[in-house]
């Protein structure tokens, strides 16, 4: 399928935003229209080929570079400074990321392995990703209930529903999104936190939810937000793959499980399938009886 990708700016109370932006070319008239929330790593080529999978599907997608709100991105959150932090990540397990994020002295001593200079760089930029990633989250909020309005008043999707999915990171703030902005339809979270309990009850759309057993930090918190959603009467489904670790749909990193990510995707364009405005068909048996009134 021919698409349309280009970066879009949209204006927030955080200041003007820039965005990735892809729909189909071939669309005769609005479509239904997905915000992908990035991981801590940016809108780096994973997420905007998730972007460019939901054109292919059919919708608008729309992922915003949280880092471009506001005054500007700092020196630490360049692209290049984000994609070496990622690199040294990518060369630790998975199973031992979060260790080595919360023991300094261990994180000191793997980066101490990277060449003259970099370690330092490195060091600064996750200092600067996760500092931030845990104080922003009302800022990333305003970015993103704008990003909700852009979509709905966008000429390509004027009139349809709105989803949202979020990863990591942004799997969290889709939560926190789904509390907050009662104009989204449906909501979906790839290992992101839960909201708190306070917060469930304001949800007003669908939740799907996918996730690692291998995540304690995350996958802990699921029993109380499933019994909130119940509570709720909100229609949920939190899903946990068996010996899957955090981060396992990024084709781009060594958590990627093929298998998951497969069940994941399928289950989660299912989803904004109903969710987002299902077509209506008629089944062989209706079609028969409707030729028959011929």
């Amino acid at each position: 399928m021919e698409l349309v990708r280009e970066w879009a700016d949209y204006e927030s109370s955080t200041g003007g935003v820039a965005a990735f932006l892809a729909r189909p070319a071939c669309a005769s008239g609005p479509v239904p229209a997905v915000v992908v929330i990035q991981e801590i790593w940016g809108v780096d080529q994973h997420i905007q080929d998730i972007v460019e999978r939901f054109a292919n599907s059919g919708y608008l997608a729309l992922a915003p570079d949280l880092y471009s709100a506001g005054s500007g991105r700092p020196p630490a959150l360049e692209a290049s400074r984000i994609d070496g932090a990622k690199a040294f990540m990518n060369s630790i397990p998975p199973a031992e990321w979060m260790t080595v994020l919360s023991d300094e002295t261990l994180r000191n001593k793997e980066l101490a392995k990277l060449p003259d200079g970099e370690g330092a760089k490195v060091a600064e930029t996750i200092g600067t990703l996760f500092g931030r990633a845990r104080g922003s989250s009302s800022h990333d909020l305003e970015t993103l209930v704008s990003a909700v309005g852009f979509l709905g008043s966008h000429p390509a999707c004027e009139g349809r529903s709105i989803g949202v999915v979020g990863f990591c990171m942004g799997g969290g703030l889709s939560a926190q999104l789904a509390c907050s902005d009662a104009n989204i339809d449906a909501a979906a979270i790839f290992y992101g936190a839960s909201p708190g309990a306070d917060q469930v009850s304001q949800i007003r759309c669908p939740i799907r939810g996918f996730y690692g057993q291998n995540d304690p930090n995350i996958v802990s918190g699921l029993p109380g937000f499933a019994k909130e959603l119940e509570k709720a009467g909100i229609d949920y489904d939190l899903r946990i793959y068996p010996d899957t670790p955090h981060a396992f749909f990024n084709d781009t990193r060594p958590s990627y499980r093929q298998e998951a990510a497969r069940d994941a995707w399928g289950s989660l364009l299912a989803f904004f399938a109903v969710a987002l405005g299902s077509v209506p068909t008629l089944s062989a048996a209706d079609w028969a009886t409707e030729n028959s009134k011929g």
